[in-house]
């Protein structure tokens, strides 16, 4: 399979193929990329039934065949969507994130994550279609359950280098996420909440030496 770049950002082409699969020579090919992509658009507006073959080679403009160029199957792209969305939205977010500065800095970056204007308006769209997908589907259910362990740890890393036992920093990593979860989700909470105040209050909470338990 060719190699994948830029999960989730690349532009679309809109390249026609042959039927036999090979590119256009005249023209420059679709990447998988290209692909995923589409196939996102299509998760996220319409839900995961509609990411079909057929209706993504319509809506691009290109042959089936050129989509087996690069994929073996449906279930094929669909295992390229969720790595993809693994790769920009845990991976490659947690090594930003990590050089961030210390402890704390990491802290506030990583509870202002739903604020952060379109980009995080999008990630959530992504972000709650894929999760609605794992309800019903055993592979998404798996990369769903895999992310959320592997940035919680990362968050339990952060209290933990704070000098909170790795129970109690974990049950506040939990918290935290909790928290980033739940405000990507409310679209209307810029107007409910003040974002420095939340973010202020979230941090005071999280932050307090000892658990009442």
């Amino acid at each position: 399979m060719a190699t994948r770049k830029s999960p989730l950002s690349t532009p679309r082409s809109t390249t026609r193929s042959t039927e036999t699969g090979a590119p256009d020579a005249t023209r420059t090919p679709l990447s998988p990329q290209s692909w995923i992509d589409a196939a996102i658009e299509l998760l996220v507006n319409q839900g995961i039934d509609a990411v079909r073959v057929d209706a993504l080679a319509r809506q691009m403009g290109v042959t089936r065949g050129s989509f087996y160029w690069h994929f073996k199957d449906r279930e094929d792209l669909l295992r390229a969507v969720l790595e993809a969305w693994r790769l920009v939205t845990t991976d490659n977010l947690t090594a930003r994130l990590e050089q961030g500065g210390d402890a704390r800095t990491q802290l506030r970056d990583v509870l202002s994550l739903p604020f952060r204007g379109k980009a995080a308006a999008r990630a959530a769209r992504i972000e709650l279609a894929i999760r609605a997908w794992a309800r019903r589907d055993a592979m998404a259910r798996r990369y769903v359950d895999e992310g959320d362990a592997s940035r919680i740890a990362y968050i339990s890393q952060i209290f933990s280098s704070m000098g909170f036992a790795a129970s109690e920093a974990r049950h506040r990593a939990v918290m935290a996420y909790s928290l980033d979860v739940a405000c990507s989700q409310l679209t209307s909470a810029g107007g409910v909440w003040k974002q420095d105040e939340l973010l202020r209050f979230a941090e005071s909470l999280l932050m307090q030496s000892r658990s009442a338990v």
